[in-house]
């Protein structure tokens, strides 16, 4: 036994913890190419004619004349006449509506128009399990299914938003091929429309993320030291600077921010235009986010002094995985609207065994079949996140000054 025991210790931590990681990678490969063949990649589900009739804002019946006629995209008709619209024909008929009916452009193509900035929201908070990744997810697919041009960018040298929109950080990445490629002080920075992949989710993009982030976070006290970067792309603006490059190109971005208040966060601030700040309604995530909004204001205020711009348009605390009848929470998210008002977003994120059971499988509600998991379950949970995301884009659209 003692010599087991001394074989054992022989290896070294850190080698240990490689070789398990390396197990995991390999064991989630395996698993991806189970849940996804043959090509392994991640695919949409399609619409019934009343969903995508939902989703343009036309009825029904108007869009089975329209298919009668031949006109707009062609759905997939099944033997018993059910008619199905990929996400790619709803976007169709979007486009199709806006240019047969003009005076109604922008109920059927909200694209951003002349004058309107582009959104750019950044979910933080350092308190891990606050749901910043499964926030930010469900907010860039919304916006998508309501016709916007939506980019997701993923901050988190964890990944889980890359990974949850198919890309499998060990293995579909190489070097520069996430954010700081495109922010990094030295030759090799890239321009981020190279970063940029299509995801499966028709007009949702992403500039995905893992491990090569944290080396922003290292040489930047470097760069600082050795006066690397001049007032016009110092490190709290190099988010932002790179952004401006697809400026025209998107409507929103949205951007996954990492658990931790970093130069990757601080630079995601900066950039942001919009902040939404994700709260879980117990007591020691409530005290965490008190230190993480104290650390938050003192670090803002010197990037203030250093010439930072930290106008945002609309700062929102979202109440994530909410369990309505737990007394103690409904205390806390009381506290927390008699503080901050309406600041806090009126409806809440509820705790659902349908949104665990749907990312088990790395999909949200939005990518699945409504019998996939329990209906009553599926439809509760879905209409608290539509009522979080209907709000947050009323927020966007006020900006735009859109009624």
């Amino acid at each position: 036994m003692l010599q087991k025991q001394d074989v054992s210790t022989a290896i070294s931590s850190d080698a240990r913890i490689s070789q398990h990681a390396r197990q995991l990678s390999k064991q989630l490969q395996m698993l991806r190419e189970r849940l996804f063949p043959p090509s392994s990649t991640k695919s949409m589900k399609t619409f019934t004619s009343g969903e995508a009739a939902q989703l343009v804002g036309v009825s029904d019946g108007y869009l089975r004349q329209l298919s009668i006629d031949g006109k707009g995209p062609a759905p997939e008709v099944s033997a018993t006449g059910r008619r199905s619209y990929t996400l790619e024909q709803v976007n169709e008929l979007r486009h199709f509506l806006a240019a047969s009916k003009p005076r109604d452009t922008l109920n059927f193509l909200p694209w951003r128009r002349r004058g309107e900035k582009l959104q750019t929201i950044a979910v933080a908070n350092f308190k891990g399990g606050s749901a910043k990744t499964t926030t930010s997810i469900y907010l860039a697919q919304y916006l998508a299914l309501q016709g916007y041009r939506v980019l997701a960018v993923d901050l988190d040298p964890q990944a889980s938003l890359s990974s949850m929109l198919g890309v499998q950080p060990e293995f579909d990445l190489s070097e520069g091929d996430t954010l700081y490629g495109a922010i990094r002080y030295d030759e090799r920075r890239r321009p981020l429309r190279e970063i940029i992949r299509k995801t499966y989710f028709a007009g949702l993009d992403l500039v995905p993320g893992n491990l090569e982030l944290m080396e922003f976070e290292h040489e930047t006290p470097r760069a600082l030291v050795e006066r690397r970067m001049g007032q016009s792309d110092i490190f709290f603006r190099r988010v932002g600077i790179a952004l401006a490059e697809v400026d025209a190109d998107y409507d929103i971005v949205v951007i996954d921010c990492p658990p931790q208040l970093g130069y990757l966060t601080l630079g995601a601030v900066c950039a942001a235009t919009s902040l939404l700040i994700t709260i879980h309604p117990q007591m020691v995530d409530v005290a965490s986010m008190s230190q993480f909004l104290l650390m938050t204001s003192d670090l803002m205020a010197v990037v203030r002094k250093a010439g930072g711009d930290l106008n945002h348009d609309f700062i929102r605390y979202v109440v994530t995985r909410h369990e309505p009848h737990d007394g103690p929470q409904a205390q806390i998210v009381a506290l927390l609207r008699s503080m901050f008002g309406g600041e806090v977003l009126a409806a809440t994120v509820l705790k659902s065994t349908a949104i665990a059971d749907a990312g088990l499988t790395k999909q949200t509600l939005y990518e699945i079949e409504r019998g996939q998991v329990r209906r009553s379950t599926y439809d509760r949970a879905l209409e608290s996140l539509d009522a979080v995301n209907g709000e947050i884009l009323a927020n966007i659209k006020q900006v735009w000054g859109r009624t």
